[in-house]
């Protein structure tokens, strides 16, 4: 079975620690505000080792971005993938599902993510290519295929799936947002559970049989 080299190996962990530090500091500091210089010293690499990887600043914030676009859509469909036909008791799995879904919203991560999205889009349009068409467009698809499902197994009287996941998604988010106050406020694991909860009565309220 073919491995990877060494040196090939040193240099992806060395990439993938200047990333993490990249984003550290991005979501510390704002884009314009950081320096390679800063990313350089925590991540603990030469500076022009940071300008061989990507090149620049813009290049270097895009990756960053991207990385954490990427681990933020494989956590998602990991929790949506848990939304099967089968199984006795459709609330409770959505209330698995929508708690996974929640954790994820809610990681320091994720909002620092949606703030730096927020705070540059402007600039770069390209971050909403990588952020709502690579990450949350993607989610709600797989999310829609799953109702659509439930739909046709009779478990959901929906019509129109993409809608229904847009409304499970907002019930979910849009109390997450209040309570935390834009992300400034951690949520407790007791109002995680409320808001979950809160959500699939809704829903199911909407579109259950």
């Amino acid at each position: 079975m073919p491995t990877v080299s060494e040196p090939r190996r040193g240099r992806i962990d060395k990439r993938e620690a200047i990333l993490a530090a990249a984003f550290v500091v991005f979501a510390r500091e704002g884009y314009r505000a950081a320096s390679v210089d800063t990313v350089a010293t925590e991540a603990g690499v030469a500076k022009h080792t940071i300008y061989n990887h990507f090149g620049d600043k813009e290049k270097l914030f895009l990756a960053a971005v991207q990385g954490l676009a990427d681990d933020a859509l494989a956590k998602n469909l990991a929790a949506v993938e848990l939304l099967r036909e089968d199984g006795d008791d459709l609330s409770a799995v959505l209330e698995k599902v929508g708690r996974r879904l929640a954790e994820c919203y809610c990681e320091e991560r994720s909002w620092a993510l949606r703030r730096l999205l927020q705070a540059e889009v402007l600039r770069m349009p390209q971050l909403l290519e990588i952020v709502q068409d690579g990450t949350s467009d993607k989610v709600q698809d797989v999310l829609a295929d799953r109702l659509a499902r439930l739909a046709l197994a009779g478990r959901l009287r929906i019509t129109d799936p993409a809608t229904a996941a847009e409304h499970f998604a907002a019930l979910l988010t849009a109390p997450l947002e209040a309570r935390s106050r834009l992300g400034t406020r951690p949520i407790p694991a007791n109002e995680l559970a409320e808001v979950t909860t809160g959500a699939v009565r809704v829903f199911l309220g909407a579109y259950g049989n």
